[in-house]
């Protein structure tokens, strides 16, 4: 049984290979069903091994499974060990697999022009805020405006309540964030955090976006969701170049 999975539309080059995978195609039982890629949300051990093993069968190798920490660490796939506590990878390696796991925060991929190196970055609001998209296009070493970006299933603009606070930390850093936030109950926001995605690859000089226009919180069908279900799975986002 091979893994549910979504390829990316966007204008990659011929040997960039990527997949998003649904919640859909796996063994796990409820709340994690099916397809949970996660080890470390309560699921039977066994039944995620299985679906890691569903998915392996669409790669050319086991992915780098990060420790995400919703901080700005960048680490090279291809020589990284399991588990390491990141929240980004890149790679020039081809068969190297840059993987990402979310259930609402934004998982974004990246790739040159001229297929050189791909990179993955889990963006919930802390590493957007802190700078993860910043670090993983820096570790690229590519001229931004030479790099294509993807960004995945994530929580909506009409889901995703925020606090006063976290809209003026990102109004703070950038004046223009506010257009990204629409006012709620007194203290309440509803965040765009594709917008805001967006406004911080437009500053680094990425033109080229695609995605963006699901809501994992909406389509339960589809997609995991923290903030709707609590105890739930986790899907991946993954990039490699081909062999």
């Amino acid at each position: 049984m091979a893994a549910d999975c979504l390829i990316p539309e966007w204008p990659a080059p011929a040997n960039v290979r990527a997949l998003q995978t649904l919640r859909t195609g796996g063994c796990s039982r409820a709340p994690w069903n099916s397809l949970n890629l996660g080890d470390h949300v309560g699921d039977d051990p066994g039944r995620v091994a299985f679906n890691r093993a569903s998915l392996r069968e669409r790669l050319p190798a086991e992915p780098l499974w990060l420790s995400q920490v919703h901080d700005t660490a960048v680490v090279d796939a291809a020589s990284a060990e399991q588990r390491v506590a990141a929240d980004a990878a890149v790679s020039r390696r081809p068969g190297s697999v840059c993987a990402v796991m979310t259930a609402d925060c934004l998982p974004v991929l990246f790739c040159d022009r001229a297929g050189t190196i791909v990179a993955a970055a889990h963006a919930g609001w802390r590493g957007l805020l802190d700078g993860v998209l910043e670090n993983t296009v820096a570790a690229m070493q590519v001229p931004p405006g030479d790099l294509l970006a993807w960004l995945g299933p994530a929580i909506g603009p009409q889901r995703f309540e925020v606090g006063d606070e976290v809209r003026a930390a990102f109004v703070a850093r950038n004046a223009e964030a506010a257009g990204c936030f629409a006012a709620q109950a007194e203290g309440k926001w509803l965040a765009n955090i594709y917008g805001l995605a967006r406004l911080r690859l437009a500053r680094l000089g990425i033109t080229q976006v695609s995605g963006g226009d699901a809501c994992t919180v909406s389509d339960a069908e589809r997609y995991f969701s923290y903030r709707r279900d609590g105890t739930t799975g986790r899907m991946a986002t993954l990039i490699w170049l081909a062999t």
